[in-house]
């Protein structure tokens, strides 16, 4: 059997399970694993300015691959650091692998320098987590952490390393090795031919797609099935571009925050839902009672706890979604199926016309909407979109269209500030070799850029461009509007001098380039100086548009008391 350094046994099994680029930041306790990097090769670092950002970077490769992301880092506050990510990745089903080093095993309950008990710190917020205690484990925890962030619901896996086990040589041979088996999660026939009945037997169906559609890549599965029976499609948060928002079948969301009108007005009319890879969110839901209604649910998910978790269905399958998609759309055709609903599309599609909201608005201040607008008119199909958590999560779900799966993502449950540009260094990382000239684009606040803007030096740096739209009220936009039933407007206020602190010198001392934004006429010619910016310097690049101070977006306790803030526009068509 083939000798070698414990830890580069590690890097070959990284390589073979589809690793070609990891972030990390090195220390002491982790240079074993960094030597084998540099001796094997065939993996790119970049070295990044803070470990949280490591996990960003490795969230938003792994949401566009598929795979599983690679963030590293070194002892004590290097995995403390990462929990914010591996927590991210957790809630939204993220397949990530953090390597941590570890002070040497002898020091541990010496209180040894950085030596905390990491694993036990992330197991809450982890598929798995755990350390490496004998060398000669190392390629096969390796292995076992792959197939765990990637089977059934996917999610993050923590391994942390001991200084003298990493330093150790093990029997491994590479060439006779393969990743581990990850075991297909397929419905039970029976239950697909009832859902089918349902499906069928309903006057006003709708199929609600979830992150699972995405994860799954179910995407046309999904589209072959709404075509095949003619029922309408919504999309959660997490679901947005698993389906074609210019699809005539396409009926919007429903939620008391990203939501369109037209979806919630929909939703209430329905007496079927089949959810398929979808959680059931408060933020989806608002009052249960409202939500759950008369109408019937199907829900089908990959992990069956997620079965009856907030609600009852009338019917749960444990499945995952492309299996299920396929099963279901095999059964329709043996059946000749197409669900009686043409009057049902014709009210959808009514509702689409009647109950929109206004985006061409020219008031200065700039009003948010209009951004949107701009942005669905100027950035064709193929662009890629990441957003995180703000006010402007919300005005991206009411108004930005999506048309592919994996082309907008956004860290939809634990919403982390500062997510976004971590998380576009990872998606235009992950299309080196796909789509090495597709543009990324990252939609930020002003507030949650200042969380992670060092990560912008490692996109100088290694030479990653992408655009990066800023909605920037001077405001904790969000957190004022959650204030407003307490009667209150405290320490929410972020203004100062003239318009704060200026993100566009920001941009310029990291080696990159921005443009401040007043007026609706200037911000589609600044977004297009962006887009050939960022590709002749290769770098980030800042459109800063100052939008109306103390707006507030559209929500509500619950999906049939959803508020609204602007008068409606003219019903189209």
């Amino acid at each position: 059997m083939v000798q070698m350094p414990a830890m580069n046994a590690a890097v070959e099994v990284l390589k073979d399970e589809g690793v070609d680029t990891a972030f990390g930041c090195p220390g002491a306790a982790i240079l074993p694993l960094y030597k084998a990097l540099e001796q094997v090769g065939g993996i790119e670092h970049l070295t990044v300015r803070h470990e949280e950002g490591a996990t960003h970077m490795a969230d938003g490769w792994a949401r566009t691959t598929g795979k599983v992301g690679v963030a590293i880092g070194t002892s004590g506050p290097a995995g403390t650091n990462m929990i914010t990510g591996l927590y991210t990745a957790m809630a939204d089903s993220v397949p990530i692998v953090c390597i941590t080093g570890q002070n040497r095993t002898d020091l541990l309950d010496k209180e040894g320098f950085q030596a905390v008990d990491i694993v036990e710190i992330a197991k809450p917020v982890t598929k798995w987590a755990v350390q490496i205690k004998e060398p000669g484990t190392a390629p096969w925890v390796f292995r076992e952490a792959f197939r765990i962030a990637r089977e059934g619901r996917p999610g993050p896996v923590l391994i942390d390393i001991p200084l003298d086990v990493a330093q150790q040589e093990i029997s491994y041979d590479p060439a006779i090795d393969a990743p581990l088996k990850v075991n297909d999660v397929a419905p039970h026939r029976p239950r697909v031919e009832r859902a089918l009945d349902m499906l069928l037997e309903a006057e006003r169906p709708l199929i609600l797609a979830g992150g699972g559609i995405i994860i799954s890549e179910a995407s046309g599965e999904l589209t072959e099935l709404a075509e095949l029976l003619r029922v309408p499609v919504q999309v959660t948060l997490m679901g947005k571009g698993s389906f074609d928002e210019d699809s005539d079948l396409y009926a919007g969301m429903t939620g008391v925050q990203t939501s369109q009108r037209y979806g919630n007005a929909s939703f209430l009319e329905s007496d079927l839902v089949l959810a398929v890879g979808a959680r059931f969110a408060d933020r989806h839901t608002g009052a249960i009672d409202v939500y759950r209604g008369d109408r019937k649910f199907i829900h089908v998910d990959i992990e069956a706890t997620q079965l009856g978790r907030v609600f009852e269905p009338d019917l749960g399958i444990v499945s995952d979604a492309r299996l299920f998609l396929r099963e279901l759309v095999d059964a329709a055709k043996k059946r000749s199926a197409k669900a009686q609903v043409g009057a049902w599309i014709e009210r959808v599609g009514e509702l689409k016309r009647t109950l929109g909201r206004r985006e061409d608005f020219d008031a200065v201040p700039i009003k948010a909407p209009r951004v949107y607008k701009e942005i669905n008119e100027v950035f064709g199909e193929d662009a890629y979109f990441v957003t995180a958590i703000g006010l402007y999560q919300i005005w991206g779900g009411q108004h930005q269209k999506a048309y592919k799966p994996r082309h907008y993502q956004i860290c939809g449950q634990a919403g982390p500030l500062g997510w976004e540009i971590p998380a576009a260094i990872g998606v235009k990382k992950a299309l080196k070799d796909t789509e090495p000239d597709a543009e990324v684009v990252g939609v930020v606040g002003d507030y949650g850029f200042q969380y992670m803007v060092e990560e912008l030096a490692v996109a100088a740096q290694y030479d990653v461009p992408f655009v990066i739209i800023m909605l920037n009220n001077e405001y904790l936009g969000l957190i004022r509007q959650a204030e407003i039933p307490y009667d209150m407007n405290y320490q929410v206020d972020i203004h100062y001098d003239d318009h704060g602190t200026d993100s566009v010198k920001i941009m310029e001392a990291y080696g990159c380039s921005g443009r401040r934004v007043f007026e609706p006429s200037q911000i589609r010619e600044s977004i297009e100086w962006a887009r050939k910016q960022a590709q002749s310097t290769s770098r980030p690049v800042l459109v800063e548009i100052m939008i109306e101070r103390e707006a507030n977006t559209p929500h509500g306790p619950a999906i049939d008391a959803v508020k609204e803030f602007e008068p409606a526009p003219e019903p189209q068509g």
